[in-house]
């Protein structure tokens, strides 16, 4: 008895979370602007939800979509905080953690001086920890490993 209620509230939930991830992609469809001012010229008749619509509200979205800001260029998108190995051109964009950061990351750290020696995990104390992450600020700034 209890096993068929488990099943059929499984089931009832995975109707549920069907239909409202169903319902959100509807609404973006209608939601989301686009960039031609063609496109934006809705009518009224159109759209499922026109009761609650006049011209005035939907001449007021079409103008704040034109008003909008531009997308970002690819300059600002590839502009990313990392560190680029000169050898081999690996691009790092997570390495705030020195347990987890490459190997080649911790190789330029002893190699630039930054560091004396690469440690091991049980080696890490609050102290090297906060000389590691000056070093770290040091090698960002080094410019034949910016990215």
């Amino acid at each position: 008895m209890t096993e068929g209620l488990f099943v059929l509230i499984v089931i009832y939930a995975a109707y549920v979370f069907y239909v409202v991830l169903n319902d959100k992609k509807t609404i973006a469809k209608f939601i989301t602007p686009t960039t031609e001012l063609e496109k934006q010229a809705v009518s009224v008749e159109s759209l499922p939800f026109k009761s609650a619509l006049t011209e005035k509200t939907i001449i007021k979205t079409l103008e704040e979509n034109i008003t909008k800001k531009p997308a970002p260029t690819t300059k600002q998108i590839t502009q990313k905080k990392g560190l680029k190995d000169p050898k081999t051109g690996d691009i790092a964009t997570t390495y705030s953690n020195y347990r987890f950061s490459k190997r080649w990351i911790k190789d330029a750290l002893v190699t630039e001086g930054l560091l004396e020696k690469v440690y091991k995990n049980n080696e890490l104390n609050a102290e090297i920890e906060a000389s590691i992450k000056a070093a770290i600020a040091k090698l960002e700034s080094i410019e034949k490993y910016k990215v």
